[in-house]
């Protein structure tokens, strides 16, 4: 089942277009390519990070940990205030 956020961007490719634009220029800047750069490194060098294991790494705090794909996820989502 798809979510809701998905159903508007099917339904929406005018809108879907509009934020692959935004994704793509806000994944560019230097200070996101850090992080996602040290946390492929944490992932590829931590003997508990295992490909399909359902974790992610997530900088919590200043560190970055271990913690479950759907609530790294999720953080931020529809009602982040």
């Amino acid at each position: 089942m798809k979510s809701r956020t998905q159903r508007y961007y099917d339904a929406n490719p005018k809108a879907r277009a509009k934020k692959a634009a935004y994704d793509s220029e806000f994944e560019k800047k230097k200070k996101q390519v850090k992080r996602r750069v040290e946390a492929n490194r944490f992932n590829r060098n931590n003997p508990n990070s295992v490909k399909g294991d359902g974790k992610d790494a997530s900088h919590r705090g200043g560190r970055i940990v271990l913690e479950n794909q759907y609530t790294n996820r999720a953080r931020g989502g529809r009602d982040k205030k």
